[in-house]
């Protein structure tokens, strides 16, 4: 902040304007969180609880003074006096509002002190880092009954995972250095961790969105849940339930649905990271994902679902099969670079078909990182299929050796249809040309 006697003549005016907003955007920080505070009490008496809309705006704008006032002296003790003397008055109203409503919630006092210190930071710090705090803290707020509802239908192994989650990408992104260490450019451990992070997310998030769905019964949900898990993993395990429990050919279609995830799920890495790469694989992909989607949904409308549904429903984001994929990111990703550095370029659809035979993710991401490394965008795209390809005649051979005869000709047929409707999309975009 300013010293006063800069504030003495017509060169102090834009700094006045400077103090001026940050003044009212600690003031409007107040009412937003007030607003929320307010809203919730609104029905009780006039004078009967501690702060409302007005305190709250008027507990920003006092942050926002008192920094000023810090400023303008010199000395941050007296921007630590007023948070002190604040705390105190403010618990203390708190105080005798929880006694004699006799409640136990910390949270008015909570979002008091976070509101001073935004409206202090939007004056003396960054306006817009306190602005979306202030937008973060309304947020939070608002959230109450959603989060308070999703504690209550979330299992233990959901909520350790979603802690894991938090840790791994907090502390494991923060500490890992973000540099190859190996000389062929291919083992970068930020990269490596932010992408199987990313990879676990989006599986973790689908399986959240299942679950406040309701029970997944049918095995329309069903194969979309395993989809999101893992395709491969899923087949086998409905191949398994077909041959105990019967419903094969619904299951094959719920095994397809599997797949259908798998290809949106690469189709999203791909975008999200290289988008460049969507041109060659679109071809292919979309229309395989029209045909599976068309074949599944034409098999499931035939006639009831089955009573139960037998994909893989235990969580997605478990920490020993995370630590898999992200050894066989790491290996591959280094095989890949070094094959490219010794062999050349065409090595890379080797590398993938490899890997192709353990997961499609690892594959994609291996392909993506390296396009930084230097390779086209078109070759990444053809790894990316050739992997895919692999992978699926990998499911249509846990199909036919863990289901039943109908069971795996009916996956392998929509498989094949899948497989013959993206051979004709590339060669009606490109001919073929140039793909091997």
């Amino acid at each position: 902040m300013l010293p006063v006697s800069a504030i003495t003549g017509p060169s102090a005016l834009p700094q006045l304007d400077v103090l001026a907003g940050g003044l009212a955007l600690a003031l409007a920080i107040g009412l937003l969180v007030g607003l929320e505070r307010g809203w919730r009490e609104r029905d009780a008496p006039d004078g009967s609880r501690t702060a409302g809309i007005r305190t709250f705006g008027l507990a920003g704008l006092l942050g926002g003074l008192s920094a000023a006032l810090a400023g303008a002296t010199g000395s941050a003790a007296v921007l630590a006096a007023a948070f002190l003397s604040f705390a105190l008055l403010f618990g203390a109203f708190k105080y005798r509002e929880a006694v004699h409503d006799e409640e136990f919630s910390a949270t008015s006092v909570i979002a008091a002190l976070a509101v001073f210190t935004l409206g202090a930071l939007a004056v003396a710090g960054d306006f817009r880092i306190a602005a979306a705090g202030g937008a973060v803290v309304a947020a939070v707020l608002t959230s109450r009954i959603a989060m308070h509802g999703l504690l209550r239908r979330m299992s233990w192994i959901e909520l350790r995972s979603a802690i894991l989650l938090g840790a791994m990408t907090m502390i494991g992104l923060s500490l890992l250095p973000n540099r190859a260490l190996d000389p062929w450019g291919g083992f970068n451990p930020w990269e490596i961790w932010f992408l199987t992070v990313l990879t676990a997310s989006i599986s973790y998030t689908g399986y959240i969105a299942v679950r406040v769905m309701g029970p997944s019964r049918g095995l329309l949900v069903g194969g979309l849940a395993g989809g999101l898990a893992s395709s491969t993993s899923t087949v086998a395990a409905l191949g398994r339930a077909a041959r105990d429990d019967g419903f094969p050919v619904k299951r094959a279609a719920a095994a397809s649905l599997a797949c259908l995830v798998s290809l949106i799920r690469v189709s999203a890495l791909v975008a999200f990271l290289v988008p460049g790469v969507l041109a060659t694989i679109a071809p292919a992909i979309l229309p395989a994902m029209a045909v599976l989607g068309l074949t599944a949904g034409a098999i499931l409308a035939r006639g009831p679902e089955a009573a139960s549904t037998d994909g893989p429903h235990g969580n997605p984001f478990d920490l020993l099969p995370l630590l898999v994929f992200s050894a066989l990111l790491a290996g591959f990703s280094m095989l890949s670079a070094v094959l490219v550095a010794k062999v050349g370029d065409n090595s890379l659809k080797m590398t993938s078909a490899a890997s192709g035979l353990v997961d499609v993710d690892v594959a994609t991401l291996t392909a993506l990182r390296l396009v930084e490394a230097g390779i086209s965008t078109g070759l990444a795209g053809q790894a990316i299929l050739v992997a895919v390809a692999v992978n699926a005649v990998v499911r249509v051979i846990l199909a036919l050796v863990l289901g039943p005869r109908s069971f795996g000709l009916t996956f392998g047929a929509a498989t094949l249809a899948a497989a013959s409707a993206g051979i004709a999309g590339l060669v009606v975009v490109s001919g073929g040309q140039g793909f091997w």
